[in-house]
């Protein structure tokens, strides 16, 4: 049963990666929205790793968005 959580949770961090990978190539994009996306991903991610769940993954990512919206300010 715990093999499968973390193929879950590896899965997750994954998808958050390669969609964090494709959103930072946009070159169209402010150093701000960059650094909110950067941050929304990081904080999926290691909320997935933390709490392994969906909800946790989203409030990761919701916090990290709005951290890395602020550092730049």
């Amino acid at each position: 049963m715990k093999t499968l959580e973390h193929a879950r949770t590896l899965l997750m961090a994954t998808t958050l990666v390669a969609m964090l990978g494709s959103l930072a190539a946009c070159d169209n994009m402010s150093r701000r929205d960059r650094d909110t996306v950067i941050g929304a991903g990081v904080g999926g991610v290691a909320g997935a790793a933390i709490g392994g769940s969906a909800l946790s993954t989203v409030g990761g990512a919701a916090v990290g968005g709005i951290v890395g919206n602020q550092v730049g300010k």
